[in-house]
């Protein structure tokens, strides 16, 4: 069954009403053989299980293994026909399924699955990956002056015989199974404990007993990072790379001393995951709103002026430049980015990375950039005043600077640019907009139900009870495909302000922020909360996760 027909039947089971639907959900999470093949029936379209999966090939250089785990879809051939598959386990994903059609670039049959065969053949097909791996490995793949990067697979883990390098490597590599952001590990005075950031949130993950172990657990990352073993007392940050999943990855590392040891954690740097995940780094993959897009395409696309991102850290800042800069390079400007650390490789982009040990701080590059004749600029991070003064300067005299910094919200921007002691019209007659944005949490599609917030909740977003009849108000009530957390998978929330000439007045004016709110209101100015309840009303998360990202006191 090709896709236009899929959808076709979409349509006529929402037509049908929710009954329908509902019973086709049931069937749907019945995780069983004779339950798929029903489902598969009343779509047309073949069942395999994982024995039948093994006559086709995956086709793993246009849709990676890794995004295979995380989609729960295959995108497969068929030897000898040239025939095209899409194996998937919800019909209903119709997103997913453009997706996979985007990747084959050409119309594709689909057929179902279950989870448990789908799992089976990715484990099977990981396992031999990695087989695969370990054989074509061999030294002369690696150079003298090049740090040895630390391969983490199954067979890996088997031949691992020390308890710390173990319980070291095995932790990376369930982090970047189940997409982490972070890894922490804490000192406890009976051991270590261990917790992963998924989504932004610290989950608990294992208590490791034992206080020798744990030292034991630190001294390998710190031999993995290059760091001092005997220095106990002070901070210490190192950065190392695995190799995982088909590609390498940068991981940063940061030692803090505590009073029952050491605590370290370790940032995981995956370049390439959300390239691999939607084929390309693109506006549209990063999941903003299609008026929110096209205004940052514009902005993007200016001649000159700066376009500052905020946000706090590890909300996408950086990956919404890059991806900004990818749509809008021709070939026919230089684009300099210098960044702390280069984070993706994009091809005829000129890429510096920060080096403070050796002197090349952002004020510095920045200086030398201007003198390199770019027609676009960016800064990775605005940390100082004298990097703002630069970037600044470099709007106001024919270029185009993209740049980052921290800040709660667009219009603290301005308080936060006061305080570097920056002159306001300056800053004003470059600025051409800011962009803030924060990543929030999905509902899980597998276990979500409906829900009704309590009126006190409803209170603080001062939504009354006609308000609400407009709302679909879902949530998650736990399940093994979100961990029991009830959400699965994070979007990109955002608010811009575009600057025009009533704006730059009164900030030249050092106007209180009341009157600049004001103005930017009149102009149909959009903030981050208001474009997280329209989440909430399409029932994609709850309240209660819109006033952990957005709700200040």
């Amino acid at each position: 069954m090709d896709l236009a027909k899929l959808h076709q039947i979409r349509a006529l089971a929402v037509s049908r009403g929710a009954p329908f639907l509902e019973s086709l959900a049931t069937e749907l999470a019945m995780s069983n053989r004779d339950a798929c093949q029903r489902l598969a029936d009343m779509f047309r379209m073949p069942c395999f299980d994982s024995t039948e999966l093994g006559a086709f090939t995956p086709d793993f250089s246009a849709w990676p293994l890794p995004t295979a785990q995380q989609h729960r879809a295959l995108l497969m051939s068929e030897p000898g026909s040239g025939r095209r598959l899409a194996i998937i386990t919800d019909p209903f994903d119709t997103h997913l399924l453009n997706q996979l059609e985007r990747t084959a670039g050409a119309a594709i049959e689909s057929a179902l699955t279950t989870n448990e065969d789908i799992h089976a053949y990715l484990h099977m097909q990981e396992s031999s990956l990695k087989a695969i791996d370990q054989v074509d490995s061999s030294p002369a793949d690696h150079t003298e002056s090049q740090a040895p990067v630390e391969t983490l697979s199954l067979a890996s883990l088997a031949q691992a015989t020390s308890p710390a390098v173990r319980l070291v490597s095995s932790t990376l590599y369930d982090a970047l199974r189940a997409s982490a952001s972070d890894v922490h590990l804490e000192c406890t005075p009976s051991g270590i404990t261990v917790k992963y950031r998924i989504d932004g949130v610290l989950d608990t993950i294992t208590q490791v007993n034992g206080t020798p172990l744990a030292e034991q657990v630190v001294s390998r990352i710190k031999v993995l990072a290059n760091l001092d073993i005997a220095e106990r007392r002070v901070p210490q940050d190192g950065s190392f790379q695995v190799q995982a999943q088909g590609r390498t990855i940068d991981l940063r590392v940061s030692i803090m001393p505590s009073i029952h040891g050491e605590d370290a954690v370790i940032r995981i740097l995956d370049k390439q995951s959300i390239i691999e995940a939607h084929g390309k780094l693109s506006l549209d993959a990063l999941g903003f709103d299609q008026l929110a897009i096209d205004t940052l395409r514009e902005l993007a696309r200016a001649a000159y002026g700066m376009l500052l991102v905020t946000g706090p850290t590890g909300s996408g800042k950086t990956t919404t430049l890059y991806a900004a800069l990818t749509e809008t390079h021709s070939g026919q400007e230089k684009i300099i980015t210098i960044e702390d650390p280069v984070e993706y490789q994009l091809p005829g982009v000129l890429q510096i990375p920060v080096n403070e040990k050796k002197g090349l701080s952002f004020a510095r590059g920045l200086r030398s950039i201007l003198r390199h004749d770019p027609d676009k600029i960016m800064v990775g991070e605005i940390r100082d005043r004298e990097t703002a003064e630069i970037a600044v300067q470099s709007a106001l005299t024919g270029h185009l600077v993209l740049t980052t910094v921290h800040a709660n919200n667009v219009f603290d921007v301005f308080g936060r640019f006061t305080h570097m002691g920056l002159d306001p019209y300056a800053l004003a007659s470059a600025l051409n907009g800011i962009w803030a944005q924060r990543l929030i949490r999905i509902n899980c599609p597998s276990c979500g139900l409906p829900h009704h917030p309590a009126q006190a909740e409803l209170d603080r977003f001062h939504i009354d009870s006609e308000q609400a009849r407009s709302y679909r108000f879902v949530q998650g009530s736990g399940c093994s495909e979100c961990r029991g957390t009830g959400f699965r998978g994070r979007r990109a929330i955002s608010e811009v302000l575009l600057l025009d000439d009533e704006l730059r007045e009164l900030i030249v004016q050092n106007a209180p922020m009341r009157l600049i709110k004001e103005s930017a209101r009149k102009r149909g100015f959009s903030t981050l909360q208001s474009c997280a309840l329209e989440l909430v009303k399409a029932g994609q998360t709850t309240l209660e996760e819109v006033r952990r990202v957005t709700l200040s006191i």
